[in-house]
């Protein structure tokens, strides 16, 4: 997608600012009005570009300022979900868990609106992250289908057809992040499955997000999905699944998380570098998209944006050297 070697990216998500927080909870209590909270977004959308491009990010979005979960956000504009409450994920952080009680359909734009907003703002390429249909209905309760296999490919349709509304707006680079693929290893194939029906006829660029999970277990089985990159968090494991992407042939552009998004400490740029080439254990330096392992949201705009701006530097280093 990229003519740049080794073009850095984020995976999606940023932290929102404490002002931005605090506006959002006044909001859901009915005491800030609905322009208000737009202009709010619009703003923290600003800043969160700007510290992008600041840091030397060559393939942008919008920090997800406007989602406040992965999957309850888009349960909530698409017909047939409900959201009952919130379920814990771990420790004190919940989210608001959807069930689908009914048929499920389009029936408003998911991302489209979030892309033309980021394409007013800057110049830079733009990568569009949309939660998978497998982690969506893996982390809902189904009260209307007859199996969960049958909920997944119908919330593929509904996905594909976003996509393709993603394409016709100009979108040409759309990652799906399906983290829950890992943790049912026996599902894989509908997984697989779900993914063809959502980028069937979309004409773009197509990355799979996945993280916290035993690779060992799905490859090469994940080199049949059917999208141009596999994005992985690699960092936080010490790199360990190197070794496991070395016994077959890595079929796949690779978006290599460089970066581990649990710890707050800011990897140095030489850490980062030697972080970068082990991808190229796996596939040519042209095939090698740089970003952190997952989303940015759980550490502070400071630590975050250190992170990007060191991980830009090393790519940018490592690129003059090759």
């Amino acid at each position: 997608m990229s003519d740049k070697i080794l073009p850095t990216t984020v995976v999606g998500s940023y932290p929102k600012p404490k002002w931005l927080n605090q506006l959002i909870r006044e909001h859901s209590a009915g005491s800030i009005p609905d322009e208000v909270m737009e202009s709010a977004y619009s703003d923290s959308i600003k800043a969160v570009v700007k510290e992008h491009e600041l840091a030397g990010v060559d393939i942008l979005w919008d920090g997800e300022m406007r989602r406040d979960e992965m999957t309850s956000y888009f349960a909530d504009h698409i017909d047939g979900f409900t959201i009952y409450g919130e379920a814990r994920v771990w420790g004190n952080n919940y989210y608001r868990k959807p069930s689908i009680v009914d048929e499920l359909s389009y029936r408003d734009e998911l991302t489209v609106s979030e892309y033309r907003n980021l394409r007013g703002l800057t110049e830079h390429d733009i990568k569009v992250p949309i939660t998978g249909p497998y982690t969506i209905v893996d982390w809902s309760f189904n009260e209307h289908y007859r199996t969960k296999e049958d909920a997944i490919y119908a919330l593929a349709e509904v996905i594909n057809h976003e996509l393709k509304a993603l394409v016709k707006s100009g979108a040409s680079f759309i990652q799906i992040d399906d983290p829950a693929i890992p943790t049912h290893l026996d599902e894989l194939e509908i997984a697989k499955n779900s993914v063809e029906i959502a980028t069937n006829g979309v004409e773009a660029y197509t990355g799979l997000h996945i993280c916290y999970g035993d690779y060992s277990k799905m490859y090469p089985a994940v080199l049949d999905f059917p999208v141009d990159q596999l994005d992985l968090e690699l960092a936080n494991k010490g790199f360990q699944d190197i070794s496991i992407f070395r016994e077959h042939d890595f079929t796949k552009d690779i978006g290599f998380g460089c970066l581990d998004v649990h710890t707050k400490r800011v990897e140095s740029v030489d850490e980062i570098k030697d972080n970068i080439r082990k991808a190229f254990e796996i596939v040519e330096p042209k095939r090698v998209y740089v970003d952190p392992d997952c989303g940015l949201k759980l550490l502070s705009s400071q630590v975050s944006f250190q992170k990007l701006t060191n991980m830009c530097k090393a790519a940018k280093e490592l690129r003059d050297e090759l």
